[in-house]
C-alpha cells in the first residue's frame, strides 16, 4: 500500500522560502517512475507545479514557478522535495505530492497521469 506523506508547509511572508518534503513508502512490486507536486487554492482547479522522473532526473515546471521553485529527490530515502523561494501570495494553496508507478509519461504536470496522492500540506504566503 503506497503512502505519500507531505510535510514542510506553513505560513511565510512574501519573498520568503519554504521546503516541502514528501516521504514515500509501500512500494512493494513497482517503483515510482515520476514524482510530482501539485497545488490547489480555494475555488481554483488543481495545478501541476513541478515534476521529476525518478530514473533520469528530468524535470518539468509550471511557468508560474520557473526560476523560483526547485524539485529534487533522494531515491535512496524515497523522498522528494520542493524548494520554494521568492514566494508570492498567489502561491498560497494546499500542496500535494503525487507518484506515478505505471505506464509512460506524456504530461508530467497533469494530475491524471499520477496514481498515488498524498493528503497535502498547506502553504500560506502573506503580503
Amino acid at each position: 500500500h503506497v503512502q505519500l506523506v507531505e510535510s514542510g508547509g506553513g505560513s511565510v511572508q512574501a519573498g520568503g522560502s519554504l521546503r516541502l518534503s514528501c516521504a514515500a513508502s509501500g512500494y512493494t512490486y513497482t517503483r515510482p517512475k515520476w514524482m510530482g507536486w501539485f497545488r490547489q487554492a480555494p475555488g481554483k482547479e488543481r495545478e501541476g507545479v513541478a515534476a521529476i522522473s525518478t530514473g533520469g532526473g528530468s524535470t518539468d515546471y509550471a511557468d508560474s514557478v520557473k526560476g523560483r521553485f526547485t524539485i529534487s529527490q533522494d531515491n535512496a530515502k524515497n523522498m522528494v522535495y520542493l524548494q520554494m523561494n521568492s514566494l508570492k501570495p498567489e502561491d498560497t494553496a494546499m500542496y500535494y505530492c503525487a507518484s506515478k508507478t505505471d505506464g509512460g509519461m506524456r504530461y508530467p504536470l497533469v494530475g491524471g497521469e499520477y496514481n498515488y496522492w498524498g493528503q497535502g500540506t498547506q502553504v500560506t504566503v502573506s503580503s
